[in-house]
């Protein structure tokens, strides 16, 4: 047994050149089993999880947290720490091994409790609930996409911050991802797009292990990994994962000097050291049993106690914490001199690290001259432009659809292949990309990324909005051709399922605006949420209203608010959203003509309403209000919580179609007659 864990001296190693001595290698060894021996033991008390991958990249996490990561456990959220991400989620006892090992605050205990209810150990790593978890994962490949969208989140902030005198940003990001990862299409398109960008600060560990699930991979992959991302412009590495000076080499070579994103293949062996079931899918996604853990511990040198952690690892750890503190304690040191000399720098960087917003912003938007009438996406898109200027944490990007979905900063310039001084992101035909390096932006802790593309694609996205809304990632994401009355593209294109589909998400804030003065106002709330929204916008013009010029506090920020109130005992209670808003103000005007008291309701957001106090609730849909009617250009699921079981729900019940938008609303039913003759 190796007692001595390595000195200062030995951490403070210069990465070129060295070779890694047996001490060295020994200590980190003895981390490499532990780990092993943490995993096997928390799979097997919880009768449940992925023991394969952590016993298979015990190695590679020994090395980065005991020798490569520039991190500090006391402060998790060090603005220039070095990121690990855990794209292969699963195998999330690795980086929880990790993080107890290296002194964050993350218990025995805790790792006792791996997948019990409300511990800090869940099945996969969520980065709400466990301190040095930068990104929840599970969904194979989506920690690729947010690992390349922190890289190039530093970017930006290295461009704008860096002065040749101070380096605020040199930090880099080391994703470790799995072969489900890699046959995942979604690291196809944020791989892709990172060598295009050319990020030099993206590190790509492929446990390159040949093992599914379902068994050898031979069994449904043969393709040539290493070739695929020499394609997409990426230095690509081979090396025995299992080997640290091998390791060791390739990291430094990295550190060194990295000019593109680099993929390292590390071949390993899943489930390593276990003597029955090593090397085969048995070690994969169960627990090896009692047996199997007895012999593999024997096999490791490791004592049959549960959850054992040799003193020497606790010593080494003890030791390296000085190291890491110190690193960040120079880094003060540097902003503090950074500070003294770049006074009008130092406040934007305060502004974007603590998001601040200007206590006039409500009345900066509603000044804001927009002509009418105006497509919603173009009335955001005067928004987006003004918020730029004052707002400099405000990155945008789109999927090669700036020119329709209107999100283009028109005073910024475009970010390209090594120059990142723009604020204009162009992700190509990669919606599912975009959003997973979106969230990688926001986890920058100092961007507000917003992102484009057509609703209908927000299908794309779905999975990568859900982790961002688990996560309450402040991303926006501004969807827009919203409805069948795009027109001719046709039902490929005509969203009609997508607002439901997009309520039903949890704490995602979803905005449907009726005119220039509710996307003002939309802009707002989503700037102040903590979480995720999506705004949802017209291809084709709708008029402003004088109705919806309210305060932001009595129309937007309420989620649904009266428009008209009815003058006597209310007939009927017209409410709806989007562009289906002024065409319910029309059907109230002609039922007015026929004698009737009618209430009409704007509901932008359900989420927002829903939040309301009841009293509130009460006072827009409380008590006999007539026959009830919601209008909105999509299906009807959810309407009837709010116009009940017997209310009236003019929606679409069908696909769309192909042809010019205005004969799709007389065929689809969205007329003031159409409506008069369904409800009256």
């Amino acid at each position: 047994m190796i007692t001595s864990m390595g000195t200062q001296k030995q951490m403070k190693q210069e990465w070129k050149g060295k070779k890694l001595d047996e001490e060295w290698i020994g200590n980190l060894a003895k981390i490499a089993n532990t780990i092993r021996g943490l995993s096997m033991d928390a799979v097997q008390k919880a009768d449940s999880g992925h023991p394969g991958l952590p016993m298979g990249c015990a190695e590679i996490g020994a090395y980065l947290f005991g020798y490569a990561l520039n991190y500090n456990p006391k402060d998790p959220k060090w603005l220039n720490r070095d990121r690990f991400i855990l794209s292969a989620g699963h195998g999330s006892m690795l980086l929880y091994s990790c993080l107890h090992l290296s002194g964050y605050n993350l218990t025995l205990d805790d790792i006792k409790n791996f997948r019990q209810l409300h511990s800090k150990t869940p099945g996969h790593p969520e980065s709400h609930e466990t301190e040095g978890v930068e990104t929840t994962t599970g969904p194979l490949g989506q920690g690729v996409g947010n690992g390349i969208g922190q890289a190039l989140g530093l970017k930006f902030l290295g461009e704008k911050f860096n002065t040749e005198k101070h380096t605020l940003f040199n930090s880099k990001v080391f994703i470790l991802a799995g072969d489900g990862c890699i046959m995942e299409g979604i690291s196809s398109e944020v791989s892709s797009l990172a060598g295009h960008l050319k990020l030099d600060n993206v590190v790509l560990i492929y446990d390159s292990n040949s093992i599914c699930l379902d068994g050898p991979l031979a069994e449904c992959c043969s393709e040539e990994t290493k070739n695929r991302y020499k394609a997409y412009g990426w230095e690509v590495f081979e090396i025995d994962g299992h080997d640290f000076e091998a390791i060791h080499n390739v990291i430094s070579q990295i550190r060194e000097k990295q000019e593109r994103p680099c993929l390292i293949i590390a071949r390993t062996v899943i489930g390593k050291g276990a003597p029955n079931k090593a090397g085969t899918h048995k070690a994969h996604g169960s627990p090896l049993g009692e047996d199997e853990i007895k012999a593999a511990k024997a096999a490791l040198g490791l004592p049959e106690e549960d959850f054992y952690i040799p003193q020497a690892v606790v010593n080494f750890f003890q030791e390296k914490l000085t190291q890491d503190v110190k690193k960040e304690e120079e880094w003060k040191d540097t902003f503090e001199a950074w500070k003294r000399a770049n006074p009008e720098k130092s406040k934007e960087f305060q502004t974007m690290l603590e998001n601040k917003l200007p206590s006039d912003l409500e009345a900066r938007l509603t000044a804001i001259d927009i002509k009418s009438p105006i497509a919603g996406r173009k009335a955001s898109q005067e928004v987006l432009n003004v918020l730029a200027d004052l707002l400099p944490q405000l990155y945008g990007g789109s999927a090669d659809l700036s020119g329709s979905d209107l999100t283009y900063l028109k005073k910024y310039p475009m970010i390209a292949p090594g120059v990142f001084v723009g604020r204009n992101i162009k992700y190509g035909v990669r919606e599912f990309g975009m959003a997973t390096m979106a969230t990688g932006l926001y986890q920058t802790q100092m961007i507000i990324p917003y992102i484009g593309t057509f609703l209908t694609f927000s299908d794309y996205m779905r999975n990568a909005i859900r982790l961002a809304a688990l996560q309450h990632a402040h991303v926006i994401y501004q969807f827009t051709h919203d409805s069948i009355f795009l027109g001719e593209d046709g039902p490929t294109h005509q969203p009609v399922e997508h607002y439901a589909a997009l309520r039903a998400i949890p704490n995602l804030q979803v905005i449907r605006p009726a005119d220039s003065n509710e996307v003002k106002m939309s802009w707002i709330s989503m700037l102040n949420y903590k979480g995720p929204s999506a705004i949802i916008l017209s291809r084709q013009n709708l008029p402003e209203l004088s109705e919806t010029k309210v305060s932001y506090a009595n129309g937007v920020g309420r989620g649904a608010y009266i428009l008209k109130k009815e003058p006597r005992q209310a007939d009927f209670l017209l409410v709806a959203t989007g562009s289906e808003v002024w065409l319910a103000l029309d059907v109230a005007k002609e039922l007015e003509k026929l004698g009737k008291s009618v209430r009409v309701v704007s509901m932008p957001c359900w989420e927002i309403f829903e939040k309301q106090p009841a009293e509130y609730k009460a006072f827009v849909f409380g008590g006999n209000l007539g026959t009830r009617v919601s209008i909105e250009a999509g299906v009807e699921l959810g309407w009837h919580k709010y116009i009940g079981s017997d209310g009236i729900a003019i929606a679409m019940e069908s696909y769309g179609a192909s042809a010019p938008y205005r004969d799709l609303a007389q065929y689809f039913g969205f007329t003031v007659e159409a409506i008069l003759e369904r409800i009256l």
